[in-house]
Order: C-alpha cells, then sequence, then structure tokens
C-alpha cells in the first residue's frame, strides 16, 4: 500500500519515519522550507526507544499529480482546509483518508469535501513535538495509533492498514468503536488541554497546590458529562486509566497546546476546548471550568495576534 503523510511535522514524522524504516512506501508532503531542511538532514527522530533518520520520499503541492492508497492526516485543526486542497489530487476511488487530529470537527469537513467512504475515524496517543532543529522528539514512550470505519465495522481495507502500520514503534490497532475511542481521547485531551493551560504548568506541579487535584477531576467530570448525553459514556478502564493519568505524582505531563503557548504561537483551542463547550451549551450542561479554560484560551489568542499586529 502506498502512503501519503501530509507534513512532517510531529505526528505525521513520527508515524512515517516508523513505516520507512520498516521498509513501507511513503511520501510527504510537505512546503518548500520543510523539504529543504528535511533533504539537508534527513527526517531525524529523537525517542525513548532509540534515535533513528530515514531519508523521505518528498512531494510539494503543486508537483501532486497521483493517487494513493491511503492519506494520513496529521496536521493541526486550524491548517485543516489548505491541507485538504493540497492533498485532494492524492485521493482516488478507493483511497482511504486516516486522520489523527485532535478532536472530533474535522471528521465532519472531510467527510463533507471527500465523501463518508474515504474517512476512517482515527486518534494517536504520542507525545512528540518538533524542535529547534526540526527533529521530531518524541518525549514519552508511548506511541499508539487506533483507527476503524466510522459504523463501526470491522472491514478489510482497515485489516489491511492494520498490517501496513504494524512495525517496530507503533502500537497500532483496528478498531470496532472508533467513535466511542475518539469521544474518550477528545474528554481525556479536553481536561488535560483545559487544565494545564489555564495554570500554566503540568500535572504534576498542579497536584502539587492547594484544590489542584480537585480542579483536575472538576474539569474531566464536566467533559465526561458531555460525552455520555452525546451518546459516548466514557468506559470503566478508559476512567481507571485517566484517573491515574492525572493523579501521578511529579508528572511532567503537559499539553502540546500548552507547548504552544510557551512558544507564543497559535492553539486548537477552539477546536478542541470550544467544540466541547458548545457542544456542552446544545445539550444543556453547565461546565464553568471548561468554559473558563476556554475564555482563558481565547484572551491568550486576542493578545497573540495583537502581538503580532
Amino acid at each position: 500500500m502506498r502512503l501519503l503523510v501530509i507534513g512532517a511535522g510531529a505526528l505525521g514524522g513520527y508515524y512515517g519515519a516508523r513505516v520507512v524504516r520498516a521498509g513501507g512506501d511513503v511520501t510527504f508532503l510537505v512546503r518548500a522550507k520543510r523539504a529543504e531542511q528535511l533533504r539537508r538532514n534527513g527526517l531525524e527522530v529523537v525517542s525513548p526507544h532509540g534515535d533513528f533518520a530515514v531519508q523521505p520520499k518528498l512531494i510539494l503541492a503543486d508537483d501532486l499529480k497521483e493517487t494513493f492508497d491511503v492519506v494520513l492526516v496529521g496536521v493541526k485543526a486550524y491548517s485543516l482546509d489548505d491541507a485538504m486542497s493540497q492533498f485532494a489530487p492524492a485521493v482516488g476511488s478507493s483511497t482511504m483518508i486516516l486522520p489523527i487530529l485532535n478532536g472530533l470537527k474535522h471528521i465532519d469537513a472531510l467527510t463533507a469535501r471527500f465523501g463518508a467512504a474515504r474517512v476512517l475515524g482515527g486518534l494517536a496517543n504520542v507525545s512528540a513535538g518538533l524542535d529547534a532543529e526540526g527533529r521530531v522528539v518524541q518525549f514519552m514512550a508511548n506511541q499508539t495509533i487506533v483507527f476503524g470505519e466510522i459504523d463501526g465495522s470491522l472491514s478489510e481495507r482497515a485489516l489491511a492498514l492494520e498490517t501496513l502500520l504494524h512495525v517496530p514503534g507503533i502500537d497500532v490497532r483496528a478498531s470496532e468503536a472508533i467513535m466511542q475511542d475518539m469521544w474518550e481521547k477528545f474528554v481525556q485531551l479536553s481536561t488535560l488541554a483545559g487544565i494545564t493551560c489555564l495554570m500554566r504548568a503540568s500535572i504534576g506541579d498542579i497536584l502539587a497546590v492547594p484544590n489542584g487535584e480537585q480542579s483536575i477531576f472538576r474539569l474531566f467530570a464536566e467533559c465526561c458529562a458531555v460525552a455520555t448525553a452525546s451518546g459516548f459514556e466514557p468506559r470503566a478502564p478508559f476512567i481507571e486509566f485517566d484517573r491515574k493519568l492525572f493523579t501521578t505524582l511529579d508528572s511532567p505531563l503537559k499539553a502540546s497546546m500548552l507547548r504552544d503557548i510557551e512558544r507564543g504561537s497559535i492553539t486548537e483551542a477552539e477546536h478542541i476546548l470550544g467544540d466541547m463547550a458548545n457542544r456542552a451549551r446544545a445539550l444543556g450542561i453547565d461546565t464553568p471550568l471548561l468554559d473558563l479554560a476556554r475564555a482563558h484560551l481565547a484572551a491568550y489568542e486576542v493578545g497573540r495576534r495583537r502581538a503580532a499586529g
């Protein structure tokens, strides 16, 4: 199967590099500046599992003419519209589009553009970012990718994609409940991003202050209530996993959204916290801490745009 990875940032760069290293047929759709950097240095991954580099096949949007079997979309949500226009020539009648963006709104956008038959549900659990040299840095050992048909079927194409991605450095699973999986990730991310951005601190530092743990779990409960009212009540193993995640003393865990703030960059706040808050309003659910976190991020964005002129 021929795989087109959109971008070579933290998500696409990590998973794409792993498949390249295992001998897969992978092409990265990148901008000219990133292409120059990758041709010069290769695609470098710094990982707890061992550092490595690959020399990737690259293509620019203007040169994209042929279709691919799989399009892996791991861009930031605010870049999705531009990305869809760029990779549209790669989408044929049997192409699978696998988005691993944060949140849920992108499913509707991709379906509207390319048709429901081409779009899978998906999520990634990897803590990674790009450093100043353009290397993909994996901060923690997790490296999961989960995907499946939106309707919950376990199709032959999903199993074929599972085989493609079943390589060292990727824990892959084809799911028969991908929307449930995505909603649970949405809850987890909304909680993590909301509380770490609101407090401008890691989970470990928040746990070290008065009412820190209570604040984390008040926000968690609000997000769980939205998921439940939407028909996707979080399952017991997920609740247990996140309870451990959010009570690990001295944990350095922080949302990538907070790292964006620390760099003075644009965030996905409205795509994550805003969307969760909007769903809560539509369902009549009161979410005061979520609303405060959303307002905090919105105020940050106002200041960032003003500073940028």
